[in-house]
């Protein structure tokens, strides 16, 4: 995708979950925590700061895992997944980086909505 067609797409995703959710528009940070929730399939419940943070990390290692960097190794006793880095990412510039993950983060809620579409 280019850029322009990635900040076209970012730009509705933002809008349809601030709608979906009545919040104002998510950035990255937020859009990462709510695949993180959604990761974990725990649903709706409050998280401490550490947690908040352990999400994120699970949907970055998610997102990641498109492109062969992380493979998932498996749940904890708690039900958390717990991934494995297959080979280091790339040393993106921070454009570069705001770009990937935006794309990846399309590209799960567009996969999560066909998803939906076939159930």
């Amino acid at each position: 995708m280019k850029a322009s067609e990635i900040n076209k797409k970012w730009a509705a995703l933002q809008a349809h979950t601030a709608d979906q959710f009545d919040m104002e528009m998510p950035d990255i940070k937020i859009m990462l925590f709510l695949i993180g929730v959604q990761e974990l399939g725990k649903g709706p419940m409050k998280f401490s700061k550490r947690q908040k943070e352990e999400l994120m990390h699970i949907a970055t290692c998610r997102l990641f895992s498109s492109m062969g960097f992380y493979e998932l190794e498996g749940l904890d006793q708690d039900g958390w997944p717990h991934w494995r880095l297959l080979k280091p990412i790339p040393n993106y510039t921070l454009l570069e980086q705001e770009m990937i993950i935006k794309s990846l983060i399309i590209d799960y809620f567009e996969d999560a909505a066909s998803m939906d579409g076939v159930v």
